[in-house]
This record gives C-alpha cells, structure tokens and sequence, in this order.
C-alpha cells in the first residue's frame, strides 16, 4: 500500500511569512502617513492661492479686497479652513489650517495688511 503524502505548509512557513508581511508594513505605514501630509499641505498652499487671485479679481471690480468669501466667491478645498483677518483697501492677509494637520497652518499677506505669523514676505506662503 503506498503511502500518501499530505501537502501543506509548516507552522514555520507560515510564520516567516507572517514576519515578512509585518516588516514591510512597519516600512510602508510612515511613508504612507508622510505622503498624506504632504498632500494636506499642498492642498492648504493651493487653496491660498486661488484666494489671492480671487481677491485681485475683487480688488479690480471693487476697488477694495474682501474678507466675506461668498463675496469672492471663493470655495476651499474639502479639510482645508481658510480665514482672512484683515482686507482693506490696502491689503490682505490670510490663513489655512486643515483639519488633519493639527497646528500646522499656511499663510500669506499682500499690500499694507499685517503679517499673519509665519509670513514674513508679501506674496510668499509661508508654512510651519
């Protein structure tokens, strides 16, 4: 009578297996995480630009920069809150945060505004 041969995988197999999949998953999860905040943070920057050109085309048609954004008619991106402190004839100054970026926030200011911190040069977004 031949004997038969069971076909399988070991206990060891498996576990080598299972070390291997923890490995690369302990090296993808932070790359993963780093990846979304940069794409976050793109979207905060993006978002104060389309505000600066909203405002310039306020600016010509008012004569005077807005701080309402249903007047500018101006949508932020979905996560990302903007807010204008001060809009004056003058100038502006503005803020994005997004709610998965905790404290980090975006900013910007043109003409005679206040410099919102981190900004330090007129028309330059600035991040922390």
């Amino acid at each position: 009578m031949p004997k038969s041969r069971k076909s399988g995988f070991t206990l060891i197999e498996l576990l080598i297996v299972v070390v291997i999949i923890g490995i690369l998953a302990a090296i993808a999860i932070p790359k993963f995480s780093s990846t979304k905040g940069k794409a976050f943070l793109a979207a905060m920057r993006s978002d104060l630009r389309n505000l600066a050109t909203a405002e310039e085309g306020y600016y010509y048609a008012n004569n005077a920069y807005s701080n309402n954004l249903s007047q500018l008619n101006y949508i932020s991106s979905q996560g990302v809150t903007i807010i204008v402190p001060e809009a004056t004839a003058g100038g502006w100054s503005a803020s994005a945060s997004h709610l998965s970026m905790g404290a980090e926030i975006c900013t910007v200011y043109f003409g005679t505004a206040a410099p919102v911190a981190p900004s330090t040069l007129e028309g330059r977004i600035t991040c922390n």
